[in-house]
Parts: structure tokens; C-alpha cells; sequence
């Protein structure tokens, strides 16, 4: 860890707005770890960053699809849900390795389901239950990451 941050956001908003703030410091290259418990808002702040690179339409959580794609002029969002991995061995028999590139941005919702064999994250984006509203522990784990970090403190 180099650099942690946190917030308590008082709504949906809230989350969604930062989130999108975040989106302007995010570059290719880039991988976000999205973690919290059912419901505590990770598939939100994806919508945020996703609003804050200008897409307009539904995001949906990819659960069953295990990665939905956001293809932009000079990069790529993938955004990935581990939920019903049960082994390591399923990433690889997937693909996914592919999809971690210089032009990608990759948001990966219940990293822990991958084991170890996932790249290093620049970021971890924790997110729990407040009794009104949600707690935002943000870490960065590169140089990337904590420049990105201190720029939306």
C-alpha cells in the first residue's frame, strides 16, 4: 500500500459523483479491484466512472456474463464480476489475461474469487454499509495509483 483515502457518502450520488470525478484521473493501463459485500455499491461506482467518461447508456452488473466491455475512442473498459468463480483455473479458461492491456481499463468486481493470478491492482476501491449510507476506503498500490489517488483528494 502507498496511499489510502477515506469517505462516508451519504447516497447513491455521492458515490456516483466521485466515482465519475475519479473517472478523469483513470488511464489505459490501469486495474481497479472493487470489493465490499452484496449490495454495498460496487457495480454503482462503475456507473460513475463510466458516466464520467460520458456513456449514456444502462450499465449492468456483469454477473452471469462475468465481463461487459465499454469500448472508447482510444481505450477500452472491462468490467468484470468474479462472484461465481469457484477456482483460480477459471480465469485462464475464460481468457481474461488477454484483456489486461496498455489500451484497457480494468474494473474487477470480487477480485478475491480469481486467488493470486490476477495482475496487481493500481487501486482497491473497498466499499461498505453505513447505517446512512456507505464508507469509501480507497488504496493505491502503484505509483499510478497514488498519483490518481492524491489528485481527487
Amino acid at each position: 500500500m502507498l496511499f489510502d483515502s477515506n469517505y462516508d457518502l451519504k447516497d447513491e450520488s455521492e458515490t456516483l459523483r466521485l466515482a465519475e470525478f475519479m473517472a478523469t484521473k483513470l488511464s489505459p493501463g490501469m486495474n481497479l479491484y472493487l470489493k465490499g459485500e452484496l449490495g454495498a455499491g460496487k457495480t454503482t461506482f462503475v456507473r460513475g466512472i463510466l458516466r464520467g467518461f460520458d456513456y449514456q447508456d444502462k450499465v449492468k452488473s456483469p454477473t452471469y456474463t462475468l465481463v461487459e466491455l465499454y469500448s472508447f475512442e482510444k481505450f477500452t473498459i472491462h468490467h468484470f464480476d468474479l462472484f461465481r468463480f469457484k477456482a483460480e483455473h477459471e480465469w485462464d479458461d475464460a481468457g481474461f489475461r488477454e484483456y489486461f492491456n496498455k489500451t484497457s481499463i480494468c474494473l474487477i468486481e470480487w477480485p478475491e474469487k480469481a486467488g493470486r493470478i490476477l495482475p496487481e491492482p493500481d487501486i482497491s476501491v473497498e466499499l461498505s454499509h453505513l447505517p446512512f449510507g456507505r464508507h469509501l476506503h480507497l488504496i493505491s498500490y502503484t505509483p499510478k495509483g497514488t498519483e490518481c489517488l492524491k489528485a481527487i483528494i
